[in-house]
């Protein structure tokens, strides 16, 4: 048994220790029906937070990064480029990949002068199959791979030409299948001999709910829950291990290049869940990867989010399985007053466009 195992035993055993012990000093202070009354109070949450000890699949790992090889697409800038430095900082062996030569070589120089690690970089298309499996090569062995990189061009669908649509699900979802498959038969090789694996998909708050303007985007990002949900079962075996990483709308130069056809009521919806730097996003789901995470949120209405859309995902902590359990009301209710607020803004704009 691992020592995570045996932590997580040593918490429960404590936890159940304190609880009769607290039992018992009550009953014998007070009435014999309140100390009953207590003890089923008690024995309920106790009992079901056992059970998801018991149950939660898969099991707790740790994903080392020190002195291993961390492979991420769209490394040249944004939220990749800081992640390339989180791992670095961190002792890992980095490769980068972008479409531009240029910006690679770039970041490339700017994560040595703040890390002194020498990332490589491979300058390839995730569309381009057979591109991204000689890069994939001649990088090596994959320990964890990070698949970063997106594109998003917003647009209510009725406006949007459907070229635009397709080079999102193209870059977005296709390029991640394309990825993963160029990686995952070397990853596989002698792993049990390697240490635990990491595939960690970057995917948006706007892969777990619809937003207005965001059509294509969401479905592309949606996508990526189900490749994972499904990707976890068929490499668990292999030491493998999922992860869905799910930013809110971040600082970086993609962006500022979105706002610029943004429409206006997107950016109001959108605005209920704030905005992060790079930085921050990039620290949350290295910290995610590193323990196993499938979900890993990046802020405070991510986790919400998280826990009101868990669903049928894995999930390795029975801490969180509890927390999901017991919140789901809760959540949801919360989730429907958003829903309110978002869609009385929807009403004000067009009744607003009406009048003008």
């Amino acid at each position: 048994m691992n020592n995570n195992l045996k932590r997580l035993q040593f918490e429960v055993k404590h936890i159940a220790s304190v609880s009769l012990d607290y039992f018992f000093e009550a009953s014998s202070m007070a009435d014999p029906n309140l100390a009953y009354l207590s003890f089923l109070l008690l024995l309920l949450p106790l009992s079901l937070f056992l059970f998801l000890y018991l149950i939660v699949r898969p099991r707790p790992v740790r994903i080392p990064i020190k002195n291993r090889h961390v492979f991420i697409t769209g490394g040249s800038s944004g939220i990749g480029l800081a992640l390339a430095h989180q791992v670095a900082s961190e002792g890992a062996r980095v490769s980068i990949l972008a479409r531009s030569l240029d910006k690679l070589e770039e970041a490339k120089k700017a994560i040595q002068l703040a890390t002194g690690i020498e990332a490589a970089v491979f300058a390839a298309d995730v569309r381009d199959y057979d591109a991204i499996s000689r890069a994939v090569e001649k990088a090596g062995p994959i320990d964890v791979l990070i698949v970063n990189q997106g594109v998003f061009i917003p647009q209510e669908l009725e406006r949007q030409e459907l070229d635009e649509v397709r080079f999102m699900l193209d870059v977005n979802l296709m390029g991640t299948f394309n990825m993963i498959k160029a990686a995952l038969p070397a990853m596989k090789l002698h792993r049990r001999d390697r240490g635990p694996a990491s595939i960690a998909l970057v995917s948006s708050q706007a892969g777990q709910v619809g937003i207005y303007g965001y059509t294509a985007y969401s479905a592309s990002k949606f996508g990526l829950r189900g490749l994972a949900e499904a990707l976890q079962q068929e490499v668990i075996a292999d030491d493998i291990h999922v992860s869905l990483i799910f930013p809110p709308d971040t600082d970086t130069p993609g962006l500022v290049e979105e706002n610029k056809r943004r429409p206006q009521l997107t950016s109001i919806i959108a605005a209920s869940s704030g905005s992060m730097k790079a930085e921050e996003v990039a620290k949350r789901a290295i910290s995610g990867i590193k323990s196993g995470g499938f979900i890993i949120p990046c802020n405070f209405e991510g986790l919400l989010l998280s826990i009101a859309t868990a669903g049928l995902s894995p999930q390795r902590s029975f801490l969180m399985a509890f927390v999901e359990v017991v919140a789901a009301g809760i959540v949801r209710f919360v989730g429907l007053c958003f829903q309110w607020n978002w869609y009385g803004s929807i009403e004000k704009w067009h009744a607003q466009i009406k009048r003008t």
